[in-house]
Order: structure tokens, then sequence, then C-alpha cells
């Protein structure tokens, strides 16, 4: 299955049972996905194969929600799939995550295999609410 079609299965899971306005983002390539004005937030979303106890998140990713939330005054909310289950993260209440730079896929969405380095960090699943 595409990563598309896991995304957006994530979000009508998330749209049915949690988060009742959820809208997809209206700008291709941003760095949220969807966002919710009741619930005045910022989501971005991954799905994942493999589950491991902490997760990655781009540096860029978690900057631009950050900057985001703060602009609009919303909750950056990064949302992992993985085989056990469904994590959310509230950025704004969780301490920065430490960052490395790492030599990385330049995309999982596409074909294109090529290696760049990209600064990442880690979320502890412990940190995190699950769905």
């Amino acid at each position: 299955m595409s990563w598309k079609k896991k995304e957006e299965q994530l979000f009508d899971l998330l749209k049915t049972n949690h988060i009742k306005d959820l809208e997809w983002s209206e700008v291709d390539n941003s760095h949220h996905d969807c966002f919710s004005l009741q619930y005045r937030c910022d989501i971005d979303l991954k799905c994942r194969n493999t589950h491991y106890d902490e997760l990655l998140i781009e540096r860029v990713k978690y900057d631009a929600l950050i900057a985001r939330a703060l602009k609009f005054n919303t909750h950056p909310l990064y949302i992992n799939q993985t085989p056990q289950g469904v994590y959310v993260f509230v950025l704004s209440k969780l301490k920065q995550p430490t960052w490395e730079v790492r030599n990385m896929p330049k995309t999982s969405h596409f074909s294109d295999r090529n290696f760049t380095p990209k600064e990442v960090g880690y979320l502890s699943i412990n940190d995190a609410f699950l769905l």
C-alpha cells in the first residue's frame, strides 16, 4: 500500500473517531498535513511499517510546526501510526529533541532513493498519547 493511501486511512480514522472537523491542508508540500479549527491544531501525519519506541522527526518539520503554532496560536501535533497503535505528540508540551545529522533518503514518498544529510531527533512513545 502506498504511503499516501496509508496517510489517507489514518486521516479517515482520526476524522471518524476523534476530530470531526479535520481537513487536509490546502498547500502541497507544507509541513503540516491537516488541521482542525475546533481544536486549534496543525498536524503532521506519519505512517510507519515498523514499530519503534522512539519515533523520528525531521527538524525542519518540527520547527515549521512550532513556528506555525506560535503564529496562529494552534497546537502542533505530530501523529504517528505504527503496527502497535497511533501515537499523538503535542510538540509544544515536550522538551525539544536532541538533534543529530543523519544521511537519509531525500524522500520516502517517491522512487528517488538518493541520500542527503538531514537534521533529525527522536520522540519517545512514552511522551505520546496512544489512541
